[in-house]
Parts: C-alpha cells; sequence; structure tokens
C-alpha cells in the first residue's frame, strides 16, 4: 500500500504554492481592504514629469548642471500640500533646474549629499512638513513607532534637528556653496527658543548649523528672489535687505546700523539667566508677527545679531492662486512604488483653499507660520485642482477636505482695512469676535456648492476643524448672520462624513482663557443646534471633540471637572492630547518661562511625569482600571464630591459658572431641561424655522 502522507518537501511545495498569487480572487473583504492600503495605483506620469531626485533623473531632462538643489526630510510628494514640492515646483517655474533629494542617509561617506554635485546657485534645505522632534517623539518623550512623511511610515529615515544635520554635512563637503534654510523647523527656531526634548533654551538655528540665511514663513516669494541676487552675481553675505529672512551678521554689518524703531531684544545670553527675559522677548516677536507692518527684530548672540527682517505682505489671490496651479503630478515620486505615504493617503483627495489663520490659539504654530490674515484662492483655481483630483484613477467621487488651517476663515478679512493696519492683536476672535472683522460665510457656500456641482463629486467632506465660535457670532451685518445659519445647516447636512471634529479644548473658562479659546458655553450652544439639525435632517452624526490636558495654568481640579462635564455630555473622549510644548508659541514660553508673556504674572504648568498623568487620567474616567487612581486623586485635591458625580451616574453641578443641563446637550434634553437663555444667543437662530432652512 502506499503512503498517501505528504513529504516535507510537497509540505513546502504547498506552502509557496499558497503564496503565490491566483488569478482567482478568494480573498476576504478584510484581506482586500487590506491589500488595497498597500497597493499603489500605477502612475499616470512619465519620470521626467517630476522633479529629478538622482543623477540619472537630470540627465534624462539633458541638463548638464543644476541652479539649485533641495533637501527635505520628508520624503518627495508632488503635491501643493508639501512644501518641498511647493519651493521645487515654484523655482521651475521661475525658469531654474532644480532637484529634490528626499531623506539623504546621514550616516557614513554622505553619498546622497554628493550623489548630485554642486548647484550653481545655493543648497536648500527643510526639515519637512513639521519639526523633527514633534515628529519623531511625543509629549512624553518617546520615540513615535511611525513617521507619517516617509515611506512605509518608518520612523528612522529623517535624524533629529534635520536642519542642523545636513547644513553641517553640506558646509562640510561644499564650504563655499551657499545654504539656504527654510520650513517649518528653522522658521520657529529662528531667534532664542526653548526646546522641550533637551530641555534647554537654544540660540537661533543659525548659530547651530552654520547655514547663511531663514526664509521664515511661506517661502515662495524669497526663495525665487535669492535666486536672482546670487544670479546677478552678489555674494549671499551681502543680500540683506529681501523681506521675511533672518540672518546673522557683526554689529558693523548690520544696514544702516540698529534703528530707533528696531525692536531689539534680549540677548541670548540675558534670557539664559532670567527666564522673564525670554517671556518678554515673545511678546514682540508675536505682536511684530500679526502686524500688517511690522519692524525688524534684533537679537544679539555671542557677540553678533541675528536680524529679523519684516515679512511680506500678505499674498494676494493671484499669487496664491500661482502656487497652486504649478504642474503638481499629486503624487509621490516613482520611486516609492509599492509603499505608503501615510500622510499622503490622508490628504490626497483634499484640496486647501486658503492659508492663514486668525485664531491665534495659544498652543498652535499656523498663525506665526502662515501669517495672521487669510489669503484665499480664487473660485476658479479650487476648481481647477478639483477636477485634477476627479481625473485621479483611485478617486472614488468624495473629497476627504475642502478646508485649510480652519474649516470657515475663507475669504474673510477686515471690514475697514485702514483699521488693520495698526492692529497687534494676537486674535481677531478673541477674547471677542473684532467688530471690524467680516464674518459672511457666503463666499465659502459659493465654493462647496460650485464643488459639489462638478460632474464626478458626490460629495465634499470637510476634514479641517470648524470655528464654531464664527458661526454663533451675533453680528451687525443681518446677511453674515443668515450665511453663518446657512453654513451651518449645510455644514451638517452635506459635508460630515459622519464626525464633525471640532476643538473646544477644555471645559474651563479661565483654562480656556490662556489658550486664547471661547468659552465653554459656546461649544454648548453649538451642540444644541447640531443636535436639532441632525434630528430634523433625520441624521445620526456624531461632534468629535479635541482636548488638551496639562496645558499651563490647568490644574487638577480643573481636569476633574472636565472629566464630570464631558461624562455629563455621554463623551468617551478619544482625540486628547497632553500639551507638547513647541518652539514660537504663547503657552510654550509660559510652560518654559512660568510667566505669562503679555502679563508676566506667575502661571502654573504641569512639568513632572507624575504632574502630566494625573491630569492626563481624568479623559479616561469610563476606564475600569482608571477608577482607583482617579478616586484617590480626587481624595487628595479635596474633590471628593465628584466621584459620585463620575461613578453614581448622577448629574453634575458643580463648581462651574453655568449648567450643562440649562442648554441642552442632546436631542432628548432640548425640551425637557430647557429654561431661560442663560447667555445671550444669536437671535438669527430664533426667527423661525424658514431663516433655518
Amino acid at each position: 500500500m502506499s503512503n498517501n502522507k505528504p513529504t516535507r518537501r510537497q509540505k513546502k511545495a504547498a506552502q509557496v504554492q499558497n503564496t503565490k498569487p491566483s488569478r482567482k480572487d478568494t480573498s476576504t473583504g478584510e484581506q482586500k481592504n487590506k491589500e488595497r492600503e498597500v497597493r499603489t495605483t500605477p502612475s499616470r506620469f512619465m519620470l521626467t514629469d517630476f522633479l529629478p531626485t538622482t543623477k540619472k533623473e537630470v540627465e534624462l531632462r539633458k541638463w548638464n548642471e543644476l541652479d539649485v538643489i533641495l533637501f527635505s526630510a520628508d520624503a518627495y510628494i508632488d503635491h501643493p500640500a508639501f512644501g518641498a514640492a511647493v519651493i521645487g515646483r515654484t523655482l521651475e517655474a521661475a525658469g531654474y533646474r532644480v532637484a529634490i533629494v528626499p531623506q539623504p542617509d546621514w550616516h557614513g561617506d554622505f553619498r546622497d549629499f554628493k550623489k548630485l554635485g554642486r548647484p550653481r546657485l545655493y543648497f536648500g534645505i527643510s526639515a519637512g512638513a513639521m519639526d523633527s522632534m514633534v515628529n519623531k517623539y511625543t509629549a512624553n518623550k518617546r520615540l513615535r513607532s511611525e513617521d507619517a512623511y516617509s515611506p512605509d511610515g518608518r520612523h528612522d529615515l529623517r535624524p533629529e534637528y534635520p536642519s542642523i544635520v545636513y547644513s553641517k554635512i553640506l558646509r562640510q563637503l561644499y564650504p563655499d556653496v551657499p545654504i539656504v534654510l527654510g520650513g517649518i523647523e528653522a522658521s520657529l527656531r529662528r531667534l532664542s527658543h526653548y526646546d522641550y526634548w533637551k530641555d534647554s533654551l537654544r540660540k537661533s538655528v543659525l548659530c547651530d548649523s552654520g547655514a547663511d540665511v531663514i526664509i521664515y514663513g511661506m517661502g515662495e516669494k524669497q526663495i525665487v528672489s535669492i535666486a536672482q541676487e546670487l544670479e546677478s552675481g552678489r555674494n549671499i553675505k551681502d543680500i540683506k535687505e529681501i523681506p521675511q529672512i533672518a540672518y546673522l551678521c557683526k554689529k558693523a554689518d548690520i544696514p544702516e546700523g540698529i534703528k530707533t524703531d528696531d525692536i531689539v531684544l534680549h540677548s541670548h545670553e540675558e534670557c539664559l539667566h532670567n527666564k522673564k527675559f525670554q517671556s518678554e522677548n515673545f511678546r514682540h516677536i508675536e505682536e511684530e508677527s500679526n502686524k500688517k507692518h511690522a519692524q525688524r527684530i534684533l537679537q544679539e548672540v555671542d557677540g553678533q545679531y541675528i536680524v529679523v527682517n519684516p515679512p511680506y505682505p500678505t499674498m494676494s489671490t493671484a499669487e496664491v492662486d500661482a502656487a497652486y496651479d504649478l504642474p503638481y503630478t499629486r503624487e509621490p515620486h516613482p520611486k516609492y512604488k509599492g509603499k505608503v505615504i501615510p500622510a499622503y493617503e490622508m490628504i490626497k483627495f483634499s484640496v486647501n483653499i486658503h492659508r492663514g489663520c486668525f485664531g491665534g490659539c495659544a498652543f498652535c504654530t499656523i498663525s506665526a507660520h502662515q501669517g495672521k490674515f487669510i489669503a484665499s484662492r480664487s473660485k476658479e483655481s479650487i476648481l481647477k485642482e478639483v477636477k485634477q483630483v476627479i481625473q485621479m484613477p483611485d478617486f472614488k467621487g468624495y473629497l476627504s477636505d475642502l478646508g485649510g488651517p480652519s474649516a470657515n476663515m475663507y475669504g474673510m478679512a477686515g471690514k475697514n482695512q485702514k483699521a488693520c493696519e495698526h492692529c497687534k492683536r494676537p486674535s481677531c476672535i478673541h477674547p471677542e469676535i473684532c467688530p471690524n472683522l467680516n464674518t459672511d460665510h457666503s463666499k465659502l457656500l459659493e465654493i462647496y456648492r460650485a464643488v459639489d456641482a462638478l460632474p464626478g463629486i458626490k460629495k465634499s467632506f470637510i476634514g479641517s476643524g470648524v470655528r464654531y465660535d464664527l458661526l454663533l457670532h451675533d453680528s451687525k451685518d443681518e446677511k453674515a448672520n443668515q450665511s453663518a445659519c446657512e453654513y451651518t445647516r449645510e455644514l451638517i447636512k452635506k459635508h460630515v462624513s459622519g464626525r464633525l471634529k471640532i476643538a473646544p479644548e477644555h471645559t474651563s473658562d479661565r483654562v480656556l482663557q490662556l489658550m486664547r479659546k471661547p468659552s465653554f458655553k459656546q461649544f454648548y450652544q453649538f451642540k444644541r443646534i447640531f443636535d436639532r439639525i441632525n434630528k430634523e435632517e433625520k441624521l445620526r452624526q456624531q461632534i468629535i471633540p479635541y482636548f488638551i490636558s496639562s496645558h499651563p495654568g490647568c490644574k487638577e481640579e480643573d481636569m476633574a471637572e472636565l472629566a464630570v462635564i464631558t461624562k455629563d455630555l455621554d463623551f468617551h473622549l478619544e482625540q486628547v492630547q497632553d500639551f507638547t510644548p513647541t518652539p514660537m508659541t504663547v503657552s510654550t514660553e509660559a510652560w518654559y518661562s512660568g510667566y505669562d508673556p503679555y502679563t508676566l504674572e506667575p502661571i502654573f504648568s504641569a512639568k513632572t511625569p507624575r504632574e502630566k498623568l494625573a491630569q492626563r487620567q481624568f479623559f479616561f474616567w469610563y476606564k475600569p482600571e482608571e477608577r482607583k487612581n482617579i478616586e484617590r486623586e480626587l481624595k487628595r485635591i479635596g474633590r471628593s464630591d465628584l466621584i459620585g458625580k463620575l461613578y453614581d451616574n448622577k448629574p453634575f453641578h458643580g463648581r462651574v459658572n453655568y449648567d450643562p443641563k440649562a442648554i441642552g446637550s442632546s436631542p432628548a434634553d432640548d425640551k425637557k431641561n430647557r429654561r431661560k437663555k442663560p447667555y445671550k444667543q444669536n437671535d438669527n437662530w430664533n426667527k423661525g424655522k424658514k431663516n433655518r432652512r
């Protein structure tokens, strides 16, 4: 009798056969989804449609020399959401031959830094779309497991401080070639700054890197101007008049010397000895960055001066359009075929419609980098890009986002621009919305409707954060009030993918004041409107709120009350984070120095791991494993009264200055718990259903 038992070799052959792709698709839906995540659609473009990244690609273009070589710590994605692509395409449009070296290997023989040789004009360096330390480390200073801007999320493809590391390597290899720094890391580290990860006050990145100049903020204008000046034969050390750059020089070499209207900051050495000086410095820096006509800023360091030239005026619509209308392929470079770049997957079907943010949140760097004043694209430019998205092979008709730094600031500006000329408020909407601000949402609604009318668009979602304080504002302009009502209903009815992201950030009005965020009363008001519209439109959508713990000024009692209030709202919080001090924010300066930069009053911050964990745990009151520690902490801080509110299903009417039930937190609560209005509401919401439909 023959033995039917398979041999070891037959078993191995069967295993190999099972790993080979079959023509017949027998995979489950879950398997298909996993495969879809890692499958890359074949590119519609030729290699020469991308900016070159290798010597071979340069030769394909029949170039014998490069004018500018850009080094980026991000993967090269030829898309207007990624800075290296924007700068490269801008230089290309100006007639320069430019190449990009993405994520060069900074170890060993530096071959990636040598492979394209010496540029005719200069090297440009960017640490990427994020500060490298934020990218690499969590708020607890632990190494992140994934880098969203790298192929397959690899976290080992960028060094700490690429602005410094890349500059030093290039200076060593090509000592006479100018080096220009750009991107958010260099921009926000252009002056003395606190580094949370090294727990030290650091000098300007110009001092540590040896680079020649920093382009801060959005860099399309400066990058071309520098190229033109170098091409004319000027030395990089002599180029000091271009707006929105920073450079290092001796006192004797400061153009026109130190003038009476210059802002001269405390020196780096003074700030090292007195933290209050660093806090004072920041107030001047922020005020100048928020003015239409800023002064030049100087800071002494090591016997030299960092000189920061005032910024360019806010970009016009035509200038913003020009940046977005460049011939991007909207795809990762073909070198990443078969690999997934998480950041690209998130935004590949999204369209940015404006730059800038006038929110002025204390912990945010958007206005410091992009500017306080809004630069909006034209409807024609936006529709042109949407049509390009529609043509993408794997587009299914759904835009993931049609927004910007904030979802609903498009087209907004001061009604009287002369009044804005001398304004140095960091925010147009805090502590109250400026009466000069035009809060009309009509232009934005027009964009939404024009996009949704395009063949090929099934739905456009709003993935950017919505400023509900703009929607609730009771303006003297009836047209603005009506447009806010229309926008709110249309947003909820047509542009939410099931979950609407908003960022109240905290429930304590005292903490919110420090954050430059609206009172939590407004969150209740917006949630009531959201719930009612959902009920009227027969929708089942959710609000996803974002919250922060350990922000300067926040104490454990504030977090305990946050837990009770969010429990009363039936939220099990997920989108939460510890405050992370990042360069050039009010919150970071307060956290580091212990003083509010504007009042110089002392301010408490949770700094030790124990203090931070004690606050963070209140986000997760609903997890059984957290209950014991939370109860112990509530007893320690003298708030045992909150234990019953959290764990005995009793409504909370604790020590906050408003009653959640008075406002209503769900459709079911509205009739049952409604009382007289506890605060002024937007009267436009009370003028009958006709105005709300």
